[in-house]
C-alpha cells in the first residue's frame, strides 16, 4: 500500500462518519486523482488503481459494521487473484468515485466487484477474489458469515465471474 496519507486519513476520520450498508450493499467511497497518482501519459496509473481498491474494500468492511470486529479478531484480507478492465483513462485533478460489492463467494472465496465511475462514465471495473487468514491459517467462510449475522442464501455468482473463476482453475492446472 503506498497511499499512506488516504490509509490513515481512512481509519481516522473516514471510517468513524461512514453510513451503513448491508451485507450485500454497495459501498461508495470519493477520491480525486492527484498529480502524484498520474503517469507520464497524464492518466491515473495502473499501479494506483489496486492501492485505491485496497482502500475502498476496508472502507466497505466499515460501512458493513465488520471493521472493528475483523481487526479484533485479527482476521486479515488476502488477495488470491484480481481481474481489471480499463474503459477510459482518470485524468489529474479529476474526481471519481469507487463502487465497491461483494458479489458472492463460494466454498474457499469471496468475490468483490469494484468499478471506477466519475461524471465521465465507468472508467474501469474489476474483480477480486480473496480470503481472510488468521494466524497463518484461512477463516472459513460460515464463519466470516457467521460474524457478519448473516444467514440468508448466497447471491448467484454473475457469469462473468464464474467465467473468471473457471479460467483461474485451468491455469492453476497448467501451471502446477
Amino acid at each position: 500500500m503506498n497511499l499512506y496519507f488516504r490509509l490513515f486519513w481512512l481509519f481516522i476520520w473516514r471510517t468513524r462518519h461512514c453510513k451503513s450498508i448491508g451485507f450485500l450493499g454497495t459501498s461508495h467511497i470519493r477520491y480525486r486523482a492527484l498529480p502524484s497518482d498520474c503517469d507520464v501519459n497524464f492518466h491515473l496509473t495502473n499501479s494506483r488503481y489496486p492501492a485505491f481498491m485496497d482502500l475502498a474494500r476496508t472502507y466497505m468492511l466499515a460501512e458493513m459494521g465488520l471493521l472493528k470486529r475483523f481487526l479484533k479478531l485479527k482476521w486479515m484480507p488476502i488477495v488470491n487473484a484480481a481481474e481489471f478492465t480499463y474503459i477510459r483513462d482518470i485524468k489529474p485533478l479529476q474526481i471519481f468515485d469507487i463502487e465497491t460489492k461483494l458479489v458472492g463467494w463460494d466454498e474457499k472465496y469471496f468475490y468483490i466487484e469494484q468499478r471506477f465511475v466519475s461524471k465521465r462514465g465507468l472508467h474501469c471495473i474489476a474483480y477480486v477474489r480473496g480470503v481472510f487468514v488468521c494466524k497463518g491459517k484461512q477463516v472459513p467462510i460460515q464463519q466470516l458469515l457467521d460474524a457478519a449475522d448473516f444467514d440468508a442464501a448466497p447471491p448467484e455468482l454473475p457469469a462473468d465471474v464464474l467465467h473468471w473463476k473457471e479460467f483461474l482453475q485451468l491455469k492453476k492446472q497448467r501451471n502446477t
